[in-house]
Formats: C-alpha cells, structure tokens, sequence
C-alpha cells in the first residue's frame, strides 16, 4: 500500500519509525547466506503467494512475489489493487491510529478536540490514504501504461537488495515490460500532495514540496519492507 499522505504534516515522528524498520530489515538480510532464499523463478504448476499484509497489519496488495514471465495488468486489475489497498480493514486501522497521533500532537490546530476534532482527523487521515492510492496505483498507472506492483528480488546481498527497492520508486514497468521512470509514482504523489491541501491548513508551497519528498521516502521505506517482509515473516514463525 501507498503510505499514508498523513505521515506529511507529522514527518519527524513517523520518518523515525519507517527509519527503524528499514534498521531492522537490514542485519535480516545481510546475515542471509546465498542459496538460503526462495528462487523468485515461477515453477510449473505453482503460484507464489504473497502476504496480504506487513505485519498483520499494512496492506501489501501491489507486491508481487517475482517479475518473470512478466504478465501486464489490465486496467481493471489495476484499479482492483488500489481499491483493496484503499478499503482494506488494515488501511482504516491505520487511519484510526495516524488520527489519535495527530489530536494527542495537535498537527492541525484548526481541528479542534474532543468526539468533533477526532472526526475530522479521522476523515483526512483516511482521504490521505484512499488519494495516495487511487492516483498511484489506479489513475496514473491506467492513463500512462504503467505497472502499479512492486516486484520482489529476493536475492542477493541485503544491500542489493535494498538499493533494487528503493530504486522501484523511480523505475519502473510500462504494461510492455519495458523499464521506465516511474511517472505514476511521483506524478501521482504530486497530485494527492495538492489534493491534500484543499482541507489542511498549510497550504504553502514549500510545505507541499517537503511533503512530497517526505511521501516519496516514506514510500521507498515501504518498499524496503515489502522486498524484507518474507524474510522477516519467516524468522518470526520460526521464533515462535
């Protein structure tokens, strides 16, 4: 899922949390012995699956598990990851949370408090959520024939791996298969960012820039976390 455009007008907080788990990520992957990942490579008769969501909780409907034989979405598929990344429960879950940081922090004075003030950060924190990923992983990806996912390496070095996911965020498919820059990804931002701004009080465009290259990091730390997750998944069924 596309972060949250809520991360924006609070960024030192959550920029710290996303920072932490791509730390964590990091010494997972680096410690992985070559061989010991799963082949990204499809076999007959297999369809690799994906966790729905990161952590239990994170959408993580636009991952998609390797890129050969790459297959091109329609645009109805296109539109389906972003209205299940958009809708999901984990989605509103988020929002629920992002809403109570932003009241207890006051990030929007205009807000106000109390049931009414809540109601309000509730209801742009979850606009941020829904824009985001209706421009970047429906809208943009549909009129520029572009591929919305995010796909997996799984293997290599951790560090290989690290630069590929953050490199997704400036590169990636046109529905032929050939690699391009990633119009959707930023292009899509650029409008939720102004879209945002019609009901939060900062409407400066040095505020809209911060938040756009806010939102573009925070959505590279994503990927790191989609790319990292199995691995982590798997240590953490281990451990238990």
């Amino acid at each position: 899922m596309n972060a949250a455009l809520s991360i924006m007008h609070h960024p030192n907080l959550w920029s710290r949390v996303f920072l932490g788990l791509i730390a964590v990520s990091l010494p997972l992957a680096c410690q992985t012995q070559p061989g010991t990942l799963q082949s990204n490579v499809v076999q007959p008769n297999t369809v690799p699956q994906e966790e729905k969501r990161i952590f239990w909780i994170v959408p993580n409907y636009r991952t998609s598990p390797t890129l050969h034989p790459y297959v091109p979405l329609t645009s109805e598929q296109k539109f389906k990851i972003a209205f299940n990344d958009a809708f999901d429960r984990g989605t509103i879950a988020l929002a629920v949370l992002f809403a109570g940081e932003g009241q207890l922090t006051n990030s929007q004075p205009a807000f106000g408090q109390g049931v009414a003030g809540y109601a309000r950060y509730l209801g742009t924190s979850y606009a941020d959520f829904v824009i985001g990923d209706i421009m970047t992983e429906g809208i943009y990806p549909v009129l520029l024939h572009q591929d919305p996912r995010y796909f997996r390496r799984g293997t290599g070095s951790g560090w290989s791996r690290f630069g590929y996911a953050v490199g997704q965020i400036f590169i990636t498919h046109s529905d032929s298969g050939r690699t391009q820059f990633n119009y959707s990804e930023i292009g899509g931002n650029a409008t939720a960012v102004a879209i945002s701004n019609a009901y939060y009080q900062d409407r400066s465009a040095s505020n809209a820039a911060s938040s756009l290259g806010v939102q573009i990091g925070v959505d590279a730390a994503a990927n790191v976390l989609k790319e990292f997750w199995p691995d982590l998944h798997r240590k953490f069924s281990k451990n238990r």
